[in-house]
């Protein structure tokens, strides 16, 4: 059985075209949500997902009604195929449910793994190149060199709490425990 997915951006936005085109390929039921596509909650999704039974077939009008992104519409369409469910886009005539559809998914599956490869590739080289330059990540330092320094005075002779220190450098306990374990007990 053909199971319809159709989803509109916004309020006043109309699902009259996509629900039209899914009807006339064949669907019995439909399912709809009036959601950007960028969000993950998307209830009409979601229950047509739980509906689709081995054998049936999710028809979107459009590739780009279904995912959020490439990777959303891989892992949609990887969870449907390993349920025994097909797919098929219609605008871009595209059905899982043939070898050429299935050929089509497996290439958009590499290209976004590709993707995400030279993604990492070039982060990490950007990270090497700032750590060559003496730039390093993260969060900057609250305290100086000077004033960990005399903070670690401070709790060395004993006279004042760690409560008092904190307010004295505006850190919490945690901030303070953290450079003390960089120090060390001595």
């Amino acid at each position: 059985m053909k199971i319809g997915y159709a989803r509109v951006s916004t309020f006043d936005q109309n699902l009259d075209l996509q629900g039209d085109a899914l009807k006339e390929a064949g669907c019995k039921k439909i399912f709809t949500d009036n959601a950007s596509g960028a969000r993950a909650a998307r209830p009409g999704l979601e229950r047509a997902l739980d509906y689709v039974r081995e054998g049936d077939c999710l028809v979107v009008w459009r590739l780009d009604r279904l995912g959020r992104s490439l990777k959303h519409l891989i892992e949609v369409v990887e969870g449907l195929e390993k349920r025994g469910v097909g797919f098929i886009s219609l605008q871009e005539g595209f059905d899982t449910t043939t070898s050429g559809g299935k050929l089509i998914f497996q290439i958009f599956g590499a290209l976004a793994e590709f993707e995400r490869n030279l993604i990492r590739e070039r982060t990490m080289a950007g990270l090497k190149s700032a750590r060559a330059r003496g730039r390093m990540g993260g969060r900057k330092r609250k305290l100086t060199e000077a004033q960990v320094l005399s903070m670690k005075k401070m709790a060395a002779a004993g006279h004042h709490s760690i409560s008092e220190i904190c307010r004295t450098f505006g850190i919490t306990k945690p901030t303070f425990y953290a450079y003390k374990e960089k120090w060390g007990n001595g």
